[in-house]
């Protein structure tokens, strides 16, 4: 039986080069409602972002061959994605890392490892001020 939440016409991508943290994420997505692409790093979200277009992005900042700053500063600088909510994910909750973050057009930092309500807190404030733009 499904339930009709609401969510389903939002599509989150996560972006981790930890499967635990993309697991945990799309669990507690997905149990929401929400549609989920996962990307391993940078590279692999800037290849699959084209095509899934998502309403929200989480993005892990340290990460192999492309970094979160890197990753979310390339997603920013794009006329298709520049209002597209960037959330940083690390494990190190620093002033330096926020501070970082907020240079390269993230619009918020959440620190892992984030519970469901953390995470799905953060995706309802985002998605529903987007829908209200």
């Amino acid at each position: 039986m499904s339930t009709v939440t609401g969510n389903e016409n939002v599509r989150i991508m996560v972006i981790d080069d930890s499967s635990t943290i993309r697991r945990s994420a799309e669990i507690f997505l997905g149990q929401a409602g929400y549609q989920i692409v996962l990307a391993e790093d940078g590279f692999d979200a800037l290849a699959k972002i084209n095509d899934s277009h998502p309403d929200l992005i989480f993005c892990d900042i340290l990460m192999p061959r492309l970094d979160g700053y890197q990753t979310c500063a390339l997603i920013k600088k794009s006329a298709r994605f520049r209002e597209t909510p960037v959330i940083m994910l690390s494990s190190k909750d620093g002033l330096f890392d926020r501070a970082r973050g907020a240079m390269v057009g993230s619009d918020e930092y959440l620190t892992k490892p984030f519970t469901k309500d953390s995470l799905l807190k953060t995706v309802r404030h985002y998605t529903v001020a987007g829908q209200d733009k």
